[in-house]
C-alpha cells in the first residue's frame, strides 16, 4: 500500500517580537538611502561640534570677562573712580550679554554717582532696567531710585523704588525699596502713598527687619490725622 507524504511546511518568517515597526522601517529606509543618511549624519557631527565650542567660548568669555570685573571692583573699592569707570566701560562694551556686563553697569551707576554725575548714573539706568536680567532688575531699579532721590526728583525715585519692589526676589528687599519709596513720597509732600507703602510692610511683611521703621515712619505720619 503505497503512502503518502506531505512537503513540510516552511515557517512564516516574522520579527522578532521586540522589533518595532517604526525600527524596522527605519532601518529599511537607512540601507535604501545611503547618501542621504551620510549627510543627515555629517549635519548631527558638525551642529554638535558647534554647540560644544560655543558653550566653551561662552565659558571663556565670562570667565575673562568675571576677570576684568574683579579688576574694576578693586578699584571702586579703593575709590579710584577714573580708573573703576574706565575698566567698567570696557568689560560693558566688549563683554555684552555676559552676567559680569551686567553687573558691571550696576557697580558703573555708582561710579557715576560718588563722582557726583548723577544725570548720567540716571541715563545710565533707564536704559538699562528694563532689560536687565532677572537677577539684576531689582537692583537697576533700586538704584535708579536712589539717583532719582540725589537728584531731587523725589516722585521719580518713588516710583523707580516701586517698580523695584515688583521685580525684587525675597521678601526683606521688597521691604526696604517699598520703605525708600515710602521716604520719597513723603518727601514729596504725597502722605497717603507714604502711609500706603509703610502699612503694607506692617501688615504684609512683618517678619523683616524694616518693620520697625515702617511703625515708627507710620506713626509720625498718621498721629493727629485721624489714620488709625
Amino acid at each position: 500500500m503505497a503512502t503518502s507524504t506531505q512537503a513540510p511546511r516552511r515557517a512564516v518568517a516574522s520579527p522578532p517580537p521586540d522589533d518595532s515597526p517604526a525600527l524596522t522601517w527605519l532601518a529599511t529606509w537607512i540601507k535604501g538611502h545611503p547618501q542621504i543618511t551620510s549627510g543627515i549624519a555629517v549635519v548631527l557631527v558638525v551642529g554638535g561640534g558647534l554647540f560644544w565650542w560655543n558653550a566653551i567660548s561662552r565659558s571663556r568669555t565670562e570667565a575673562i570677562a568675571g576677570e576684568r570685573l574683579s579688576q574694576a571692583r578693586l578699584a571702586f573699592e579703593s575709590r579710584n573712580y577714573p580708573l573703576a569707570g574706565s575698566e567698567l566701560s570696557q568689560v560693558v562694551e566688549n563683554y555684552s550679554g555676559t552676567r559680569a556686563a551686567q553687573e558691571a553697569q550696576l557697580l558703573l551707576s555708582e561710579v557715576r554717582m560718588a563722582q557726583g554725575q548723577g544725570q548720567q548714573a540716571i541715563d545710565l539706568l533707564k536704559r538699562f532696567a528694563p532689560s536687565a536680567g532677572p537677577h539684576f532688575r531689582a537692583q537697576a531699579y533700586g538704584l535708579l531710585g536712589v539717583a532719582y532721590e540725589n537728584a531731587g526728583q523725589s516722585k521719580e525715585a518713588a516710583e523707580a523704588y516701586e517698580t523695584a519692589v515688583v521685580y525684587a526676589e525675597y521678601a526683606f528687599l521688597k521691604a526696604q525699596y517699598l520703605s525708600d519709596a515710602g521716604r520719597s513720597w513723603t518727601a514729596l509732600g504725597d502722605t497717603a502713598k507714604a502711609v500706603a507703602a509703610y502699612r503694607t510692610i506692617t501688615s504684609k511683611m512683618d517678619s523683616t527687619a524694616t518693620v520697625g521703621e515702617a511703625e515708627v515712619r507710620l506713626g509720625e505720619l498718621t498721629k493727629g490725622a485721624g489714620a488709625p
